[in-house]
């Protein structure tokens, strides 16, 4: 089977009906395969890669697939996806104060990366300058599903898990148009043209992000749809609006969709949880599909002659360019040294420098096939090495923080007709309303606690009623107390209930 450039023949039934076995299974095999890089530790990208390698050419699959446009487009798609889903799990207290450092990371950090990560292409492996600022760019992209794949899986301090979550999502956005103006412009003449391009395209960017996010949670918050299953997809499509109206308004899509996202994902929406399963489920699945293409487009046979040359450039990378741009970006900071230590060896990359590696090749440039053959070595051999040991540093630099207790858990259903709120909250392990009575969480008029579920039964509370962690609650608001009374929720919850005066305010978390 051969999917290349030319002209794709018409699907018919008998051909979809093998495409849907394929990929199902695929599919299939991918969701179990989860399981086993959660146990080894390897970030699961790896294994899905190893899937479309296997399904190529060179592989039992015998497929010839060579169609770089289709991937990159494919690609977009994918990252739009997986960048909404990002934004919609960042929590905002973890990342407001971050921020600064974050942005830092992500253009001076940038900066300096690609400088380095050239310089050494360049001098070390002979490539044109032009070629080397391209691999320079395209591998200085962190990619949030690799890192975060691993980095869960232990708790850390707030400012770590914020930093480079924010860097995560911003990061691609710069790197981005930098990659296309190589790719497209040739040599750049005047660097500081280039730079304030990118400047207003993030500013366009960031702009309409912030602006269809704010809307959409207005819209969601004071609209009830017929459905709960509706608003999963009204928040997803607003996502990819937001990047569709960057990316025509010519600015950065990507990062239009990261923080439209993330001001929906803070904005305490109607059945949230709902909404990030069906987030997190797509995903999933953008990511299985786009790491199995890019494992189709890779012809190992090819990989021989430029292991060397991605293993030279990955180390200058990962030893030199990555820890000096976090040297100089975090030090106007005062970022304790461990905190940098762990986030220099927490540059993994992953699906955004494979899928960048694609636009030199659409655009023709010369050797692109050999800049996607380093990258796509590069993203392999350094993820085998540096996630699974990710934990293990992050312990031996005693980073690990499991004080802070896990956020209460509230889900909004509207009540239209009624013009109020049923607000259902679980009540997690570590939360201070435990041993709280009902009467003493002082919730504004216009609530109430109306059923309280304990081990399977549910019962009227009183006034008097002592609540226990694994509670869920089942509370009334009306419209106008909705977020006062959350609000309130969330201050019990992690200052108990003197909350109020020792100045936990319970503000969005």
């Amino acid at each position: 089977m051969r999917v290349s450039q030319g002209r794709i023949r018409p699907l018919t039934v008998h051909h979809l009906n093998q495409l849907l076995l394929v990929c199902s299974l695929v599919l299939l095999v991918a969701v179990a395969a989860v399981r086993i890089s959660s146990r080894s530790g390897l970030p699961s990208l790896l294994v899905y890669l190893g899937i479309g390698v296997a399904m190529g050419q060179d592989g039992i699959g015998d497929i010839h697939f060579d169609n770089a446009e289709l991937t990159q487009v494919i690609g977009y798609a994918a990252l739009v996806v997986i960048l909404a889903e990002g934004g919609l799990g960042t929590k905002w207290k973890e990342i407001k104060p971050a921020l600064p450092a974050a942005t830092a990371l992500a253009l001076a950090g940038v900066a300096v990366s690609v400088g380095v990560t050239a310089s050494a292409a360049h001098y070390l492996i002979g490539l044109e300058w032009r070629q080397a600022l391209i691999i320079g760019a395209v591998v200085s992209s962190t990619d949030a599903a690799a890192v975060f794949s691993v980095l869960r899986k232990i708790p850390l301090p707030a400012r770590v898990t914020g930093t480079l979550e924010a860097e995560s999502g911003f990061n691609d956005a710069p790197v981005v148009i930098l990659v296309v103006s190589l790719s497209t412009a040739g040599p750049v003449e005047h660097w500081y043209v280039l730079l304030g391009v990118i400047l207003l395209e993030l500013a366009i960017g960031a702009a309409i992000g912030l602006a269809v996010g704010w809307l959409g949670s207005w819209g969601l918050r004071h609209v009830a749809l017929p459905a709960s299953g509706l608003y999963p997809i009204a928040v997803m499509a607003i996502a990819v609006v937001a990047y569709a109206a960057g990316a025509l308004a010519h600015g950065s899509g990507f990062l239009a969709v990261y923080l439209a996202a993330m001001v929906m994902g803070n904005a305490r929406l109607p059945h949230w949880p709902a909404t990030r399963g069906f987030a997190d489920g797509l995903g999933w699945m953008a990511q299985i599909g786009m790491f199995v293409l890019l494992g189709l487009l890779v012809t190992p046979h090819e990989l021989g002659d430029d292991i060397v040359p991605a293993l030279a450039i990955g180390l200058v990378l990962t030893m030199v360019a990555r820890p000096l741009s976090v040297l100089v970006s975090l030090r106007p900071f005062r970022v304790p040294w461990q905190e940098q230590a762990l986030m220099s060896w927490a540059g993994l990359r992953g699906a955004v420098p494979i899928i960048l590696a694609t636009i030199p090749m659409v655009e023709g440039v010369e050797a692109s096939r050999r800049i996607f053959n380093i990258v796509f070595i590069l993203v392999v051999v350094y993820t085998l090495v540096q996630g699974p040991t990710l934990p293990w540093l992050a312990r031996k630099l005693r980073l690990g923080d499991g004080s802070e207790a896990a956020d209460l858990g509230i889900e909004s259903a509207p009540l239209e007709r009624l013009r109020g709120h049923l607000l259902s909250v679980a009540v997690p392990d570590g939360s201070k309303m435990h041993g709280v009575e009902v009467a003493e969480l002082r919730l504004p008029p216009g609530a109430a606690v109306t059923l309280v579920v304990r081990e399977s039964e549910s019962f009227v509370p009183l006034p008097t009623t002592v609540l226990q962690r694994g509670d869920e609650l089942l509370v009334v608001a009306t419209d106008p107390v909705r977020d006062a009374t959350e609000r309130r929720l969330r201050a019990v919850s992690h200052g108990g209930k003197l909350a109020g005066w020792l100045g936990t305010d319970g503000a969005s978390r």
